[in-house]
């Protein structure tokens, strides 16, 4: 399948590789008795489930096989797995893609290097000698992906991104998938790409729902045999690899949900479920048992690393309950976000770091009016920079984002050369749901408030950095 070329830029066809064959049946040793995986379904008999596990659950040989005794375990089926890339994988394919795009071949090989011989280390622990078949799968993508990175670097970055970064997935379900079979869990791979139909905006793309369902549900599940896919990726109609957004894997667990009508969705954390702070930096958090799928929306809004925003609005749509479940600890209770929230509202404490405040006038010393809003915010749309608080006034526009380089840099640019620009960084956004004002001041304590906003269900305050590396503590009845 080919792609036509974009606008001023020549495009080279490269085939695609899938369809992938499935991985090997390899004979295996039994897997050590590990602990029941109880899950409480809360759907019919019969129906569907999906699990999503995230690249800590699959870091290292022994993630894997602490994967498969879970799978070997549950009796859920049908069953559909949905997989993200190996821990940092996908940190290391963004590095190799600055390096092909600089040219610089030395930095380029030995990060490629780099990332092939971890995955292949990977490989020989599970398999040992009886490697050979899956290693040669591996080496086979990776030679792949060396191809896709000397076809496209030229092409535009959000192109030549969705074309490399998916081999993150694609490596991960292809080693899962043939630990699986080799441990007993028979197990069918299925291309991700093929399955999730998104139109072609690359790094965001949007599902084309219609074809993502009739797709998804023409899978055979009656099989009795567990489905794995990918995570966070997508494929155009014409077959060009498109993903979903950093952190996607959560919403392409949700779009399988969504799409097969599934009893529940659960995420495995390496935390035990979601709690109302982040315990690691909040030494009193506490985990949050029952949350509406509002609330848990509204959280992730704001910055909850747990859930990825769009993940909810699917599973909302048919009454899907979603469970986050611990990895580490299968016998603890989950979190359950449903139609039924808590009884009561919980304050809930959000500290997203590494932010950039951004104060914006207009050069003429005029009103900061509609217009030039709608201007400013119209940028950020389409640079895919999400605002963290915005706060305005008769002159001015603050907005407080996330300080990712390859995105924010070129908005700064653009901003500066039409607007009076300052910029703040090294901040910390502190955001509390359900506030109250000795709470927010206890918090706040004496550190410089740089910016704030306030609404009767959220609270939110922008420090230096410098004021908040500290462990937090929730102040108690307040």
């Amino acid at each position: 399948m080919t792609k036509e070329a974009p606008a001023g830029a020549s495009f080279v066809p490269v085939p695609r590789i899938f369809p992938l064959p499935p991985p090997p049946l390899l004979p295996g040793p039994d897997l050590p008795h590990g602990a029941h995986c109880n899950l409480d379904r809360q759907g019919e008999p019969g129906m569907t489930t999906v699990y999503k596990f995230g690249g800590a659950s699959i870091q290292d040989a022994a993630a894997i096989r602490h994967l498969g005794e879970v799978l070997a375990t549950t009796r859920e089926r049908p069953l559909v797995v949905v997989v993200s890339a190996m821990g940092k994988t996908t940190n290391a394919l963004e590095a190799l893609l600055a390096a092909a795009r600089s040219d610089d071949d030395r930095d380029y090989r030995s990060r490629l290097d780099e990332l092939r011989s971890a995955h292949l280390a990977t490989v020989d622990a599970l398999f040992g000698d009886r490697k050979a078949t899956v290693a040669e799968r591996v080496e086979a993508l990776f030679e792949e992906l060396d191809h896709r990175h000397r076809t496209h670097r030229r092409e535009p970055r959000p192109f030549h991104y969705d074309q490399t970064i998916c081999f993150g997935e694609l490596l991960s379900t292809t080693i899962v998938a043939a630990w699986l079979n080799a441990s007993g869990t028979a197990t069918d791979w299925h291309d991700a790409r093929e399955l999730i139909v998104t139109d072609a905006h690359h790094q965001a793309a949007n599902i084309d729902w219609q074809a993502t369902g009739a797709k998804v549900r023409s899978l055979d599940l009656g099989s009795g045999r567990l489905l794995i896919t990918q995570g966070f990726i997508g494929g155009t109609p014409d077959g060009v690899s498109t993903t979903l957004g950093r952190e996607g894997s959560d919403f392409s667990a949700a779009i399988f949900a969504h799409c097969l009508g599934a009893g529940e969705l659960v995420i495995w954390k390496d935390v035990p479920g979601l709690f109302n702070a982040d315990p690691r930096r909040f030494d009193n958090a506490v985990q949050l048992q029952r949350l509406s799928y509002d609330e848990a929306i509204e959280l992730a809004w704001h910055g909850a690393k747990v859930i990825h925003p769009k993940t909810l609005a699917p599973l909302r749509e048919q009454g899907i309950p979603l469970k986050v479940r611990s990895f580490e600890e299968l016998g603890a209770p989950p979190s359950v976000i449903s139609a039924e929230g808590a009884s009561a509202a919980t304050p809930a404490f959000i500290l997203a770091e590494e932010q950039a405040l951004l104060e914006l006038r207009p050069r003429d010393f005029s009103f900061m009016d509609e217009a030039r809003q709608h201007d400013i915010l119209g940028r950020l749309v389409e640079a895919g920079v999400h605002a963290n608080l915005i706060d305005s006034g008769a002159t001015r526009l603050s907005l407080c984002l996330d300080a990712h380089p390859t995105r924010l840099e070129p908005l700064v640019e653009a901003l500066a050369a039409d607007y009076a620009l300052e910029r703040h960084d090294d901040l910390t956004l502190l955001t509390v749901r359900h506030p109250t004002e000795p709470l927010v001041e206890a918090l706040s304590g004496n550190r410089e408030i740089l910016a704030e906003r306030r609404n009767r269900d959220t609270a939110q305050r922008l420090f230096h950095s410098r004021e908040c590396s500290e462990t937090w503590h929730i102040p108690e009845g307040r």
